[in-house]
């Protein structure tokens, strides 16, 4: 009786291996020669064996071969972590890269419900809820935990399942999603530390966020941050971070290291250091001092520039298991800003160093703008106190009209300040209250503009009135800089006028005579 069963199934396999648009139960049953009912019965008992399946157009059923990878196979070739469970969630099969990852064996598992087994990522509240509440429809999640220092992600399908029995179960599918979520993460704080980076403001210290920052990528880690003086070619502690690093160092140093002076030349003139200038634009490097440098290598003393005593150096390695450091130069162009250091335990591995390395590089960028800033700033005030020292009355027009500048001897010749005339039509309100004088003055003044074009003085006078009052002729002598700035000299020119008038009225006398 078995093998006649077993042989009608056969035929109902073989005819619908050649109908791959599937059949009705009437087809079949008129292909391998059988009755309705027979063909019904034994479509069914394939279709739970999940060697057949079913699809319905209309009132009719439509049969063909099922399309599916044995679960033995799905089992052993997936990298994916699978877990099947029963009716009652209990566990009745795992993968062998499930149990590897999570160091455990098949027989510790297999009978005990997911809170049972107290597995780090399944027996998770969240995920047991998404277990419980399954029905018809697969649920997707992503499931993170913190294991060896380390943060995985995993996304877990809950696919509701049919066994051979007809029993009903869920089979638990985890992808591990670490790096793409790290990714996405890096990239994240990638973005943000971009913005924030422009819009710090010019007083905040940069080497301390560099080291917080770090401290987010690395958490494990202890870190340090140094600045670069090129002038006195030595470099300077900014910032350390970790945990209990920086407390840990001033009670081992019995001070605080921040501004600890290092000379770069005293890693220079070490025979089995190398030249570290060659090593700026390598990105990071990995430099292990515990428990053999190698012939290449430093010593964490000679790290420490050594400037630090050689058993204090071993205490602060020992105190902190400090192995290696991973290094990198905060550089851009050919210009050095300092370098970060990051210390990790012997066996330990600097993970997201691309990001770490992404962000240096941010940073090296507005190391460099804030210098090019700041000696804009140095240079802007030293024009600024030359002009403002200067014997000769100046100002200073931004190409909007606004006075940016004035100078004392400016304040001391008209009495006015910045507050009293902050653009030019002010000015002009105030030093020609003549509404006929103003019209002229300000036609003469654009003429001569127009004429003389950008960085060609263009001397006149002017009647001016006074904050006081009093009127003075003032010569001008406006210059248009190349970004429409102007730069204005003003030289008081009345008694020069007046000896001059004298002048011609004796001169005129003299004709009468």
């Amino acid at each position: 009786m078995q093998q006649e069963e077993h042989d009608t199934q056969t035929r109902i396999l073989r005819a619908l291996r050649f109908r791959p648009k599937g059949m009705t139960i009437t087809d079949v049953a008129k292909q391998i020669g059988a009755t309705r009912s027979s063909a019904s019965k034994h479509l069914e008992i394939l279709q739970i064996a999940g060697r057949v399946d079913v699809r319905s157009i209309g009132n009719a059923k439509l049969y063909s071969l099922a399309q599916r990878v044995p679960m033995s196979a799905f089992l052993c070739f997936t990298r994916n972590l699978i877990l099947i469970l029963d009716a009652s969630h209990r566990i009745v099969q795992v993968n062998d890269q499930c149990l590897r990852l999570l160091q455990r064996s098949k027989d510790d598992l297999v009978g005990l419900t997911l809170e049972e087994a107290a597995l780090p990522i399944v027996s998770k509240p969240e995920a047991i809820a998404v277990v419980e509440g399954l029905e018809r429809e697969q649920v997707v999640t992503d499931l993170g935990y913190r294991s060896g220092g380390k943060d995985l992600f995993f996304q877990m399908q809950a696919i509701p399942t049919t066994f051979d029995d007809g029993e009903k179960g869920a089979t638990l599918v985890l992808e591990d999603i670490t790096e793409r979520k790290q990714y996405v993460r890096n990239m994240e704080f990638l973005a943000m530390t971009a913005m924030e980076l422009v819009d710090m403001p010019a007083e905040a210290d940069i080497y301390q966020y560099i080291g917080k920052r770090i401290i987010e990528l690395a958490p494990e880690a202890c870190v340090y941050v140094l600045s670069y003086d090129e002038i006195n070619q030595q470099f300077s502690l900014r910032a350390t971070e970790g945990e209990s690093f920086h407390d840990g160092l001033i009670r081992i140093l019995r001070r605080d290291p921040i501004g600890l002076i290092m000379p770069f030349t005293e890693v220079l003139s070490h025979p089995q250091g190398g030249n570290p200038i060659s090593l700026l634009h390598s990105g990071t490097h990995e430099i292990v001092f515990y428990p053999d440098p190698g012939p290449e290598g430093l010593s964490f003393y000679d790290l420490c520039f050594r400037q630090i005593p050689e058993e204090i150096c071993e205490e602060i390695r020992q105190t902190w298991n400090l192995g290696k450091v991973y290094v990198t130069f905060l550089v851009w162009g050919e210009q050095l800003f300092g370098d970060v250091g990051i210390f990790m335990a012997p066996h330990e591995k600097l993970e997201n160093q691309q990001a770490i390395e992404s962000f240096l590089r941010q940073t090296s960028i507005a190391i460099a703008r804030r210098q090019t800033e700041e000696r804009l700033r140095r240079s802007e005030r030293r024009f600024r106190d030359v002009i403002d020292s200067s014997p000769i009355a100046a100002a200073i027009i931004e190409s909007d009209g606004r006075y940016s500048f004035i100078n004392r001897q400016f304040a001391d010749l008209f009495g006015y300040t910045l507050a009293d005339i902050p653009t030019g039509r002010e000015w002009f309100r105030k030093a020609f209250p003549d509404e006929t004088s103003r019209r002229e003055a300000i036609a003469a003044w654009k003429s001569d503009r127009e004429q003389a074009g950008k960085g060609t003085p263009r001397p006149r006078t002017f009647r001016v009135r006074c904050k006081g009052g009093e009127e003075k002729a003032v010569l001008f002598r406006p210059v248009e800089l190349c970004d429409g700035t102007e730069h204005i000299t003003y030289e008081d020119v009345t008694e020069e006028r007046r000896a001059y008038r004298v002048l011609v009225g004796e001169i005129a006398e003299l004709r009468r005579r």
